[in-house]
């Protein structure tokens, strides 16, 4: 379980979030939604403790404050955007570097037969088996991603942070993605936290919703019974009749 309380952060003397405070429970997805600059990608920083904040953030009941960052990254792995490339690893190694939290001493030479058997499991469960050997630089950017989040499994973290992880695939490959995780979630008390921008995409995947505005809750629903005229107030348009109107040019 992800506790929030009190949690406030700033840039300069600039105030992203202010006084933000939320549970989201294992088994389910939470997921965050608002405009651009209302403070989705600070909240996930703040969480993951990439950035200072004020309040608390606990897992479990620990607040994470007081674990060290190989402790917090035991108990939170974070899936990003697509990012640079820099060493031209093979899937397999790129996979691999997710245990390194769990390895003695942090070397990857100190790599055992438990590790292996997981680092496959990885693999196999989100289809990359058959690519294992091959040069991450080669790969499309949705494979890509998959290896990416094999990664994050393979860190085996109660929670995975997602910051809008869909960016830049295109709709088969974000189905997919979803539903890896969704998978992931079903097999233990885990927890999925993620900022997303398509709202068909929030309202398919997510067992619950939080809305930011200004740097504060507007609302926090189950996805089945979220209200939809919040979404008007959220982004300040009316999202109810774009979204039907979208619909009709299928028709």
């Amino acid at each position: 379980m992800l506790t929030i309380e009190h949690l406030s952060c700033c840039y300069g003397e600039q105030t992203v979030l202010k006084d933000i405070s939320f549970t989201a429970k294992q088994h389910s997805k939470l997921l965050i939604i608002g405009a651009n600059g209302c403070g989705k990608t600070t909240l996930l920083k703040a969480i993951a403790g990439l950035i200072p904040h004020q309040g608390i953030v606990s897992v479990n009941g620990k607040n994470t404050a007081l674990l060290s960052r190989k402790e917090q990254a035991k108990k939170i792995g974070f899936l990003s955007q697509i990012s640079s490339i820099y060493f031209p690893y093979t899937v397999y190694e790129t996979v691999m570097h997710g245990r390194y939290v769990h390895l003695r001493d942090g070397l990857l030479r100190n790599v055992d037969k438990t590790n292996e058997k997981i680092v496959l499991k990885c693999l196999e469960m989100t289809g990359l088996l058959a690519l294992k050997n091959k040069s991450i630089t080669t790969l499309s950017g949705g494979q890509l991603q998959r290896v990416f989040l094999a990664r994050v499994f393979a860190q085996e973290p109660d929670i995975i942070l997602l910051d809008e992880p869909t960016n830049h695939l295109d709709l088969k490959h974000q189905l997919e993605l979803m539903a890896y995780l969704d998978d992931w979630v079903k097999q233990g008390p885990r927890l999925v936290v993620g900022v997303v921008h398509d709202m068909n995409l929030a309202l398919s995947f997510a067992d619950e919703i939080l809305m930011l505005k200004d740097g504060g809750i507007l609302a926090h629903e189950k996805g089945a019974e979220l209200d939809l005229k919040l979404m008007n107030e959220l982004f300040e348009i009316d999202v109810i009749s774009h979204m039907k109107q979208s619909l009709l040019k299928w028709q």
